[in-house]
C-alpha cells in the first residue's frame, strides 16, 4: 500500500554529512498529490525539486555519483530525462532517452508493462546503445517496477549490460525493488 500523504521521504544513508542533510532538505520538497492520476492513487511529485536549483543540484550529484564506469545513461520518460540527462552531464556519459511509446522515429524494441494504475509501452530508440555497452538506469520514482523492469528488459534485449538502476524516490512498500534482482537498486529518498 501506498503510505498516506504527508510522509517526508526518508533520506537512505549517506557517507558525507553535508550531502545527507541536502538530501533532507530535498525530501521536504517532495510534494503529496492524492488521487492522481486516479482516485487511490498517491503521487509523488517531484517537480519543486526540480525547480530548486541547489536541491537539483544535489540530487544529481548524488546520483552521478552511482553511475561507476557505465558508458551511458539512460533516463526513463519523463522525469528520468530530466534527471538522466543532468546525470550524465555530470558523471561525463552519454544519455539515451527510453520513451513512451510513439514518441520515436526508429525504435530498436518495445516493451509493455503493468503500472500500478493501468498499462504502459516503453520502446528504446534504434542505434543508440552498442551490444555490450554498459548502461546505467535513471529515473524519478521506483513503485511497483513495472517501469523500471520493462527499461532494463529493453536495454538488455540490445544488448546492453546494465550496470546499475537509480530513483531520486523509491516508494518501498510496493515492492518494485525486488522485480529489477540482481542489478544494484540505489535511491536517495525513501518512504
Amino acid at each position: 500500500m501506498n503510505p498516506g500523504p504527508d510522509v517526508v521521504p526518508d533520506v537512505v544513508a549517506i557517507a558525507d554529512a553535508e550531502a545527507e542533510a541536502d538530501l533532507a532538505r530535498v525530501a521536504a520538497l517532495v510534494r503529496d498529490v492524492p488521487d492522481y492520476p486516479s482516485p487511490g492513487v498517491l503521487f509523488r511529485d517531484i517537480t519543486p525539486v526540480l525547480a530548486d536549483a541547489e536541491a537539483f543540484a544535489a540530487v544529481v550529484t548524488e546520483l552521478a555519483s552511482l553511475v561507476g564506469d557505465a558508458e551511458i545513461v539512460a533516463g526513463v520518460e519523463a522525469r528520468g530525462f530530466l534527471l538522466g540527462a543532468a546525470v550524465a552531464v555530470v558523471a561525463g556519459t552519454g544519455v539515451v532517452p527510453v520513451r513512451k511509446a510513439g514518441k520515436l522515429p526508429r525504435v530498436a524494441g518495445s516493451q509493455t508493462y503493468d503500472l500500478e494504475y493501468g498499462t504502459a509501452t516503453l520502446e528504446l530508440p534504434a542505434d543508440t546503445v552498442a551490444p555490450g555497452s554498459k548502461v546505467f538506469i535513471v529515473d524519478d520514482v521506483l513503485a511497483t517496477g513495472g517501469t523500471a523492469a520493462a527499461a532494463y528488459a529493453l536495454l538488455s534485449d540490445a544488448g546492453a549490460d546494465v550496470t546499475g538502476f537509480a530513483v531520486l524516490l523509491e516508494l518501498a512498500a510496493l515492492g518494485g525493488r525486488e522485480r529489477l534482482a540482481p542489478i544494484p537498486v540505489h535511491a536517495l529518498l525513501r518512504v
